[in-house]
């Protein structure tokens, strides 16, 4: 089993994230998203627009998943993590995650109604490298 910090230092060496929400007939919508802007303990923070369907699917359902992995020539290697994920529209988190690039995608700056901040809440994941597979809950990893 993986530690903690190998699990995590795994996923900030990604260049895509993979994220998933559930749409309001029950089934799963999948997304290539950036890497998150900030991990900070089970938490992942990612930016991306109110008005997306995404945001808005998280409204209302806050289930969700998110997966990065690896494709080298002879091995690959993923992670998905399963938890909660929150729409946050606070200015602090907004100025904290805010990049100078951003403002290509919300005109307004850092204020723009339309920039939100989703934070991903892990609670258990899986682990998958070598055709081996293990599950695994957050809090038991050391």
């Amino acid at each position: 089993m993986k530690t903690r910090e190998q699990i995590f230092e795994f996923i900030q060496k990604q260049k895509t994230a993979f994220m998933a929400s559930v749409d309001e007939d029950g089934f799963p919508n999948l997304k290539a998203m950036f890497t998150p802007r900030k991990i900070e303990g089970n938490c992942f923070y990612f930016t991306t627009n109110t008005s997306s369907m995404r945001s808005q699917q998280f409204m209302k359902n806050p289930k969700a998943s998110i997966y990065f992995y690896h494709r080298g020539r002879f091995r690959y290697e993923g992670i998905m993590l399963i938890g909660t994920m929150e729409v946050l529209q606070d200015d602090e988190i907004k100025k904290e995650i805010w990049q100078a690039g951003d403002s290509m995608y919300y005109k307004q700056g850092v204020t723009d109604p339309d920039y939100c901040v989703l934070k991903f809440t892990a609670v258990k994941g899986r682990h998958y490298c070598d055709l081996k597979t293990e599950s695994f809950l957050i809090e038991d990893l050391e």
